[in-house]
């Protein structure tokens, strides 16, 4: 009886134990599998350039792949495997019970872990950075020192705000020899209260690697007429001296502004 006793408790105990690390698997398999679906349709709709600088877009690729691998090879030891072995473990429990032990589980921790970013990148729609986003001032300077003479070289009405940026920062304060320039520049409105009426910031966001690293810059305009916060304009004009949050700065005097779409890569890379 005693032995009976036990074996019904050992019976009972696999059985649990069967139950927890089929749930599990499936779980995983489930996450990974759904990972590697989400990097697929960022990859696929273009979303991925508003969370990571192009360059290393090959990483989101090398991930879809893995998640994808790795999540179906999860599932096919579930159900190929796992079930069939469960649907015969009256017959073998004991045994079946130390099987089990060979297998390395995944906790519930790292079951989480994997989750946040599914769950947060399913429940948050992919947007890009905007005005809304900006945390402080838009610089003039950041993101700005110019590696090399590329920028120099590029015509002034094909520069963006970045390459302007970069002129502006390797002209040591002459910035006279800017003026009457060219500019033709894409980017979404910005202002701040000190702003003069007449003033507003044709800003953009610079990622070296991703959004976490994310840079607010900016070109000052001179335009009359009202414009909208976060509004993506294109600014047409020339450069010109004059003051700008108390100090000499190259600003854009706007011989027009015109809302435009939102370009399809809305951010700069140093």
């Amino acid at each position: 009886m005693e032995h009976t006793h036990d074996h019904d408790h050992a019976g009972a105990h696999g059985a649990h134990t069967e139950r927890r690390e089929t749930f599990t698997l499936a779980a995983k398999s489930a996450l990974l599998i759904g990972l590697g679906l989400y990097f697929t349709y960022n990859i696929v709709s273009g979303n991925l350039t508003n969370y990571i600088n192009e360059r290393f877009s090959w990483l989101s690729y090398l991930a879809a792949a893995l998640f994808l691998l790795i999540g179906g090879y999860s599932l096919y030891h579930l159900l190929v495997e796992h079930f069939p072995r469960e649907k015969h473990k009256h017959d073998d429990a004991h045994d079946h019970g130390h099987e089990h032990h060979d297998h390395a589980h995944l906790s519930w921790g790292a079951l989480m872990v994997v989750a946040i970013p599914l769950v947060l990148g399913t429940l948050i729609p992919s947007r890009p950075l905007g005005a809304e986003s900006v945390d402080g001032a838009v610089s003039l300077t950041a993101a700005a020192a110019a590696e090399g003479v590329t920028t120099f070289a590029i015509d002034p009405s094909q520069r963006n705000v970045l390459d302007w940026l970069r002129v502006f920062n390797n002209a040591q304060g002459d910035f006279e020899q800017f003026n009457g320039l060219p500019v033709d520049v894409i980017g979404f409105v910005y202002t701040e209260p000190t702003f003069t009426e007449n003033q507003f910031m044709v800003a953009r966001f610079t990622i070296s690697c991703c959004v976490a690293d994310a840079s607010a810059i900016g070109l000052p305009v001179n335009w009359a007429e009202a414009v909208e916060q976060g509004a993506w304009v294109q600014v047409k004009g020339v450069i010109e001296v004059g003051e700008f949050r108390g100090e000499p700065t190259p600003l854009v005097r706007a011989e027009s502004v015109l809302v435009v779409e939102q370009p399809a890569h809305p951010y700069l890379y140093p």
